[in-house]
């Protein structure tokens, strides 16, 4: 919960930030085969058939990689101890027969642009390189050869034997890193998660693919700042060959908050608390609103966007980008985001603090004095502002659930401008995104293109879901914006230019806001039977990028925050409607059968 890596299932560390999730890279082939560095730790097939499989302890971060030849079965565990000491631990072992095992480190430090010069210490290797605050250390159970800038060596493990190798980010040995303390940090890392896990709520059907999601979120978690990473990576395409490469290595406060809330559905509160902490501190004192779209995990501010002209990209997808300059957009949503969060936490944890209030209602006062303003919208356009339907939707949401804040726990506010406000903004909404013919609301105001953000509005109480004006809604994105389970988030045209070229994949975060949607509004066996070829798209392990193609290739970065927090709320959202759960105001029984407004 500093950093994290990628490991394929080749055994290849093939993407790791060192110290930080937003730090440079250290091991980066994933976005260059050549430039980017990696390490490598598998078990070698000396002839016949082979092939590797890869699980997650269950209920665990601990990720095993599998070797199945027919000559014996190694298997390698990777995980992160808890302890702060931002180690990869790598272990080996021989399951079945004597195995064969190589190791293949090339470190690639500052996304590839400096060499790293490794030397030997005591008991080991030390990485270093020009700029460097903090060094890494290698240690290993086995020798280790240098040369030409590589890390190699070659073992053989007796049927039961294991074997480690250790990377040590900052720090040297400390504890002493032997056979026992790798068994002792192995033990507590599993315990650690399975009582995480044991702690939260989970729904009875989909039990699994909603642990691995929220698995995912909490390692997308800052236990030092409190800050949420919207991916663990930069540079993936979302469309191969082409321009639109981010950088998601930061805490946008839309995906955090949306984070928070699916974390919180399922009980765990404390990290919404970290989290309220970390954006106070970025809010100012003195009446100005006091938030920008994204930070960094650390909090600053300034996230320069610069290209990495070295780096031949993913799939050559160019230019590769570091930072990203949407940091400094206007992005209305963000308020009404963090305020659902918010409101969500209290719920569960009661009054917030006075001085977390005043803070709060300084915000809200912002928004009812701003929400006028056109902007870049939750999707931070490059094109022109525009008076989007997502920034006008969450602003309502902001001032809405402040007004209820205010009201059940007797906090000071201006309830009577916040009450008018929002009206107003429901007033504009109903009466100036509606275009009746194409029986939608739409994306902008005055437009006739669909934006699938549109899913949100029964999903934030905006919308009765058995409104006609809703349900009119939900047929045209079916019929504009949706392919089988596939939801793409809005079609490029004359009309809406987002200023990129290309046309990116389905987004799968919408797609899971069009089940839950469905099941909303009544269509429990469609939303359903849509949720579960949604799971055929995740990966072999249960994770998920940003977007999908028509092949179901998985496009953008990964593993994706809005992917899996949305795949959580609609697990539950879906287990209750199937449970016939009434506590929720909006839930509607229909038969499995039955279509009540002929939507299909």
């Amino acid at each position: 919960m500093r950093t994290l890596a990628l490991v394929a299932d080749d055994g290849t560390i093939t993407f790791f930030c060192h110290p930080d999730i937003d730090s440079p890279s250290l091991f980066a082939s994933l976005i260059d085969e050549t430039k980017g560095g990696s390490f490598k730790f598998a078990a070698k097939n000396g002839s016949g058939r082979s092939n590797t499989r890869q699980m997650y302890l269950p209920d665990t971060n601990i990720l095993i990689t599998r070797f199945l030849h027919d000559s014996g079965i190694g298997e390698v565990s990777d995980f992160m101890p808890i302890d702060g000491t931002g180690r990869i631990i790598r272990r080996a072992k021989a399951i079945t027969a004597a195995i064969d095992f190589e190791l293949d480190m090339t470190p690639r430090p500052d996304y590839g642009r400096v060499a790293a010069e490794i030397e030997e210490i005591e008991g080991g290797l030390s990485i270093t390189w020009e700029g460097e605050e903090s060094p890494v250390y290698i240690y290993a159970s086995f020798p280790l050869e240098v040369a030409d800038g590589r890390i190699t060596a070659k073992l053989t493990l007796a049927e039961g034997d294991d074997a480690h190798i250790v990377l040590c980010p900052g720090r040297k040995d400390s504890p002493v890193i032997d056979e026992a303390y790798v068994g002792d940090a192995f033990r507590k890392t599993r315990d650690h998660w399975h009582k995480w896990v044991n702690r939260g709520k989970y729904p009875m059907f989909w039990r699994e693919l909603v642990v691995r999601s929220a698995l995912t979120l909490k390692l997308l978690t800052s236990a030092n700042h409190g800050s949420i990473a919207a991916a663990a990576t930069f540079g993936l395409p979302e469309v191969p060959g082409g321009e639109r490469n981010w950088d998601y290595r930061y805490c946008w406060v839309r995906d955090a908050a949306f984070t928070l809330y699916s974390l919180s559905r399922l009980g765990y509160y404390d990290e919404a608390e970290n989290f309220i902490h970390f954006l106070m501190e970025r809010a100012v004192e003195d009446g100005a609103h006091g938030l920008q779209i994204m930070y960094g995990m650390d909090g600053r501010a300034e996230l320069e966007e610069t290209e990495l002209d070295h780096l031949d990209g993913y799939a050559g997808s160019r230019p590769v980008r570091i930072g990203n300059g949407a940091y400094s957009q206007l992005q209305l949503d963000i308020y009404g985001e963090f305020m659902d969060a918010v409101y969500i936490s209290t719920k569960a944890r009661g009054k917030p603090a006075y001085s977390v209030w005043i803070k709060l209602a300084r915000m809200i006062d912002w928004v009812c004095e701003n929400w006028r303003r056109k902007d870049h919208g939750i999707w931070e356009s490059r094109g022109e502002p525009k008076e989007f339907l997502s920034s006008r939707l969450m602003c309502w949401v902001a001032l809405d659930r402040g007004l209820r804040m205010a009201l059940d726990e007797s906090l000071p506010a201006n309830i009577e401008e916040w009450r008018r406000e929002r009206d107003e903004i429901q007033r504009t909404i109903l009466e100036e995104f509606w275009n009746p013919e194409i029986g939608a609301f739409t994306q902008f105001k005055g437009s006739t293109t669909l934006d699938a953000v549109v899913l949100l509005m029964p999903l934030v109480k905006f919308i009765n879901p058995r409104d006609p004006l809703w349900t009119s809604t939900l047929k045209a994105v079916r019929r504009e914006l949706v392919h089988d389970c596939l939801v793409y988030r809005y079609k490029n045209s004359d009309e809406n230019d987002d200023g990129l070229d290309g046309n990116e994949g389905a987004f799968t975060i919408c797609s899971f806001w069009y089940v839950e949607a469905l099941a909303r509004t009544g269509y429990v066996a469609e939303a359903r039977l849509l949720f579960e070829k949604l799971h055929t798209y995740a990966n072999h392990l249960g994770l998920y990028s940003e977007e999908l193609s028509t092949a179901g290739d998985h496009l953008g970065n990964f593993p994706q925050a809005l992917t899996h927090l949305s795949l959580i709320s609609a697990a539950i959202w879906l287990d209750r409607a199937l449970n016939g759960d009434r506590q929720d105001p909006h839930h509607f029984e229909f038969s499995m059968l039955e279509d009540p407004d002929g939507l299909f």
